[in-house]
Parts: C-alpha cells; structure tokens; sequence
C-alpha cells in the first residue's frame, strides 16, 4: 500500500522494467545459480494497469505519468510532445481490452514471466517512434498493415 501511495503522491515519480530476458537454457538450474532477467516489456503496461488503475488505487493519467515522462525526466531526456514538427514518439492503449498473458505469443527472446495464465485489462496496441509505427499488437484492428 505504502508504494501505492508513493506512486499517487508523486514520491515515486516513474516506474521503469528491466526488461532483461533470458532463454530458458539459462533458467533452468537452482535459483541461487540461475542469472537475473525475466520479460517485461510485453507485460509491464497491462499488469501495472490491472493491480492499480482497474482497482482505483492510481489514476489512469498517473500511470501514463509515471511510465512515460517520469523516467524520460529521470533520465535528462527531452519531454515528448505533440507538437507540429516534434517526432512523433506515441503509444496507443485499449485501456479496456481484456486478455490472458500468454508467454508462446511473446516477442520477445524468452517466456519466462511470474505472470503466465494471468488475466490482465489494458493493453498496447501500437508504438510509433518518429511518427513511424515500429511495433503493433497482433488482433489490433491495423496490425499487419502498418505504414
């Protein structure tokens, strides 16, 4: 509850995954031995989503916040806007999609995740970087036929 409120308060001003995936070789051994390193990027969005914005602890705007601008601002990177001119780096959400985590539909190089089988609400659907679409979800209503 205690980082919750963190978040909601702005103590906490970003939220960051180390998105360090590791092949399943590299896993299967004792814990102790095993190296650090799950996915993260493919989950992030709609399990942060689903435990604090579904259940009214943090606003959906927050979230955003917290995810997008606040590490850019952490890290001395320019703030994104929208402006004529300005790249065009945006995420599209479905805030309301409803999906089970599937680790055999990810992208990325490995499936481990503690969040198999989790029932999620929220989703990415497309990344544009520089105006260009450079990642799209598969069942989103353009994927297959980005520009």
């Amino acid at each position: 509850q205690a980082l919750c409120a963190a978040l909601a308060d702005g103590t906490i001003d970003c939220i960051a995954t180390d998105h360090a995936p590791r092949h399943y070789d590299e896993k299967e051994q004792a814990f102790d031995d095993a190296p650090f390193g799950a996915v993260g990027f493919e989950t992030t969005f709609a399990v942060l989503h689903t435990r604090l914005v579904v259940t009214g602890q943090l606003e959906l705007a927050t979230l955003i916040e917290r995810m997008s601008t606040g590490p850019r601002t952490a890290l001395g990177l320019a703030r994104g806007t929208l402006q004529p001119g300005e790249p065009a780096d945006i995420v599209l959400l479905d805030p309301e999609a409803r999906w089970t985590i599937d680790p055999e539909a990810f992208l990325s190089k490995c499936r481990n995740t503690p969040f198999a089988g989790k029932q999620v609400t929220g989703k990415v659907v497309r990344t544009l970087v520089g105006g260009r679409t450079v990642w799209e979800a598969s069942g989103s209503p353009r994927a297959g036929s980005a520009p």
